[in-house]
């Protein structure tokens, strides 16, 4: 099947398995690394990506199904320099620990943020309840997006 889509801002056309996880075709024939396998069945959050401005589980998505649509990796963020003020807030605060969990906390924030810019903190907490952290114990992410909100909102 050839795959139309927009990945990280770059239109793509390839002859893809469509019954391939997005999260293998991804790493794989995409080689955007920062998209990790955890659990392979979209319970730890390892693997999420933007897709269509939300955030998914990529391993709990068919390549097939990304047919016209917008995927977002953190390599993404990083070409746009979208990066740069949550991986900051995310590093000030302690929110990285082992750094396994970050590429989806992130993501997760991100979009979050692109719908909300001034969400609550239980709206913060609900966005990235998806992702497993085992390192921070989550209050050092959520005062990171804290800190992104009240930046954009002065």
């Amino acid at each position: 099947m050839i795959i139309r889509a927009l990945i990280n801002g770059e239109k793509i056309n390839k002859d893809v398995d469509p019954n391939k996880r997005l999260l293998d075709f991804l790493r794989e024939d995409m080689r955007l690394i920062s998209v990790k396998e955890g659990c392979g069945e979209g319970e730890c959050g390892a693997c999420t990506v933007i897709l269509d401005g939300k955030a998914v589980t990529s391993c709990t998505i068919f390549t097939g199904q990304i047919q016209g649509c917008e995927v977002v990796t953190l390599e993404g963020l990083d070409k746009s320099g979208e990066l740069d003020k949550i991986r900051d807030s995310f590093i000030k605060h302690g929110a990285i620990q082992c750094g396994f969990c970050t590429p989806g906390m992130i993501l997760s924030s991100k979009a979050l943020l692109d719908k909300n810019s001034n969400p609550t903190k239980e709206e913060i907490k609900r966005a990235i309840e998806g992702n497993l952290c085992r390192c921070t114990g989550y209050n050092k992410i959520v005062e990171a997006v804290e800190e992104i909100v009240d930046s954009e909102v002065k």
